[in-house]
């Protein structure tokens, strides 16, 4: 850097050199006329940032448009968040503004007025912000002392912006930023001007109270979300997801398919239903078989552990506050003893592993349990089958060696994608996450365990993202996302290198040499809590399930009384068959009662009335398909059987 000018690096390598202070906007000015147009934002060295932000420094530059997600997105919403406030301002005079960030989808901000906002409000806040969009108000910035931040929002009377900047340590420097005659402070960075936010590409969805810092000692504010997206189609698309989510919420189908409730005696636990707990056990049985055909060893652990267990492990200093505890008073001994509710399996795998001497020629050892385990949830954060306190992990932990690391992660990889595809989620995407600042173990550990989940993975595919520094700190990790049906994504699957535990808990082998040594610790699960998974399934499957899955595979309903005693023959064949059958003989004509279990998402009605007893066959009506197939019963049930037989089974 010479005196008085800066050396601009751009994207293609090309290096220019400029005044000091220049800003993106003006090197995108330079570059064209039609870059200058598009441009949102800059990265200056890899940040985001202000395009009036005055460079310095030499630096690398890129100027951001449209085109540039997610950077775009999270603009565009954050000034959505700025212009809301505004709108909000503007109509509803007196309402105090407090914080507006950046959320998935969307933005929301928190609003001090003691009249509800109601839906009407919304639309009136929407026109405005369009008013405010169309006016293409410049937005600029400044950067203010503490003092006369404080001064200025005592002069206008913001008492939680003043709160805030109280609460910001020392005397760094405070930027604000204008959308026009409004201020607001903000890091930023935000867009140049408020015409570069899309007009028909916003929604205000929702309000709901917050209270003030998440305090519940504070004031109970008013949140306003809104969704905002880079185009009109974009957010035609996801307002459609929504509505589609909503049709498929497993809260709504369980009450219509009658699969499971919750009550206030046991928050967060689950009542299953005959209906759900089927399909629970289909579901287990499933998984339990996979399982058997990957030499996993079922075992079964306690649900009530003494604490010195969780001690020993690390859980109890650093899990407590999750775990439900019990104090019992023991016989013949002056002291209580003192007990949890496991939050996970882990812990007692060790103590099955520890029983009796292991030698390098047990390894891998791989040992799995549906083990029931208990997490105190705060109550706001339940939601439905989704966030429970009670709930069964398809756990399992695998005993190896750093050798065999890669061998194994291999081998579940391809379990995983396996069970994945039977259970009808073709896509998933792999995160691997490396190692923290903060871990255990020494680095040519950690090199060799990142170095093995890493080739395993390439193995399977090379599309995978890595999160440098995400890792747990005992280990490597690699978490897997399904895509449901509705392109909504899910993180499910687990797979986590662990160095620590086993030395903790006193796991040794004995290797080839004579000498004892830690084993590695793989922990893993493929469809992470049963009761989450379900949750998943029956909204990926919008309440229709494969015939093998559904709780109530075949109805068999008359049309005539006449044909009742047929039904019940039918149904005895079919139960004989292996499927879930039931007869329908209610005094009720055939088309209310193929429209009640279509509803119901009964796969198979087959109807019976007069022709079908005299011919021995039945009218095969399959959901979601028009009209019907008289077929002999004999077909329909080879038909069903086939097609109702688990995808491992075929």
């Amino acid at each position: 850097m010479s005196d008085g000018h800066v050396t601009i690096t751009l994207p293609d390598g090309l290096t220019r050199d400029y005044g000091r202070g220049v800003t993106g906007a003006e090197v995108a000015a330079e570059i064209s006329k039609s870059l200058a147009k598009s441009a949102l934002a800059c990265r200056i060295d890899g940040v985001l940032s202000d395009l009036s932000r005055p460079i310095e420094e030499n630096a690398d530059l890129a100027i951001v448009t449209r085109d540039d997600r997610p950077e775009a997105l999270e603009l565009i919403r954050h000034d959505c968040a700025h212009i809301m406030a505004r709108a909000v301002q503007e109509l509803f005079q007196g309402t105090k503004v407090t914080i507006g960030p950046v959320i998935e989808h969307g933005f929301y901000y928190d609003f001090d007025r003691d009249t509800p906002f109601t839906e009407d409000d919304f639309k009136a806040i929407e026109k405005r912000m369009r008013e405010i969009i169309a006016a293409r108000d410049p937005v600029r910035t400044e950067v203010w002392s503490r003092d006369e931040a404080l001064r200025h929002y005592r002069q206008t009377n913001e008492p939680y912006k003043v709160e805030l900047i109280e609460g910001i340590p020392g005397d760094e420097p405070l930027r604000m930023y204008w959308h026009g005659h409004w201020q607001d402070l903000c890091r930023g960075p935000h867009l140049q001007h408020t015409g570069q936010v899309p007009a028909d590409a916003f929604k205000l969805m929702s309000v709901a109270g917050a209270y003030w810092r998440g305090d519940a000692r504070n004031r109970m504010l008013q949140r306003i979300y809104g969704v905002a997206f880079a185009s009109r189609d974009d957010l035609k698309a996801h307002l459609h997801m929504l509505e589609e989510a909503a049709k498929r919420d497993h809260r709504k189908l369980g009450r219509e398919m009658e699969l499971f409730h919750f009550q206030e005696e046991a928050p967060g636990m689950v009542f299953w239903h005959p209906n759900g707990w089927a399909i629970y056990r289909v579901l287990e049985d499933y998984m339990r078989r996979r399982l058997d055909a990957a030499d996993y060893k079922e075992i079964r652990t306690p649900q009530v552990v003494d604490r010195k267990l969780w001690e020993a492990s690390g859980h109890w200093d650093k899990y407590r506050e999750h775990m439900f505890i019990t104090e019992i008073d023991e016989e013949h001994a002056n002291e209580k003893r003192v007990h949890a509710l496991k939050p996970m399996n882990c812990p007692c795998h060790v103590q099955i592993y520890n029983h009796g001497l292991k030698s390098y020629r047990d390894l891998p050892l791989r040992l799995a349990e549906f083990g029931a385990c208990h997490r105190y949830e705060p109550s706001g954060s339940m939601h439905g089958l989704m966030r429970v306190r009670g709930f069964t992990q398809d756990d399992a932990h695998i005993f190896c060696t750093e050798d065999q690391i890669e061998g194994e992660t291999a081998r579940f990889i391809e379990l995983l994608a396996s069970i994945y595809r039977d259970l009808g989620f073709e896509r998933f995407a792999i995160r691997f996450s490396t190692r923290p600042e903060v871990r255990v173990g020494s680095d040519e550990v950690w090199d060799k365990a990142e170095a093995a989940l890493e080739a395993a993975v390439r193995k399977v595919t090379s599309d995978f993202q890595t999160d440098p520094g995400e890792g747990a700190f005992y280990g490597p990790k690699l978490d897997f996302t399904l895509t449901d049906a509705i392109g909504r994504e899910w993180q499910c699957g687990t797979f986590q290198a662990d160095f620590m535990l086993p030395e903790r808990l006193g796991a040794e082998y004995v290797d080839r040499d004579g000498s004892k040594k830690h084993p590695v610790m793989l922990h893993r699960a493929i469809l992470g809590s049963f009761e989450r998974f379900m949750a998943i399934l029956i909204e990926n499957c919008a309440g229709r399930f494969p015939l093998w899955l559904a709780p109530r595979q075949v109805v068999v309903a008359t049309i005539v009384s006449d044909a009742d005693a047929y039904a019940e023959a039918v149904v005895a064949k079919l139960r004989a068959a292996g499927l879930r059958a039931e007869a329908d003989t209610r005094n009720e004509k055939i088309n209310k009662k193929v429209r009640e279990h279509s509803t119901a998402h009964v796969p198979a009605i087959l109807a019976v009335g007069r022709q079908e007893v005299e011919a021995g066959t039945v009218s095969v009506r399959r959901l979601g398909q028009q009209g019907q197939k008289v077929v002999s019963l004999d077909e329909a049930v080879a038909a069903l059987v086939e097609e109702a037989t688990p995808p491992d089974l075929r």
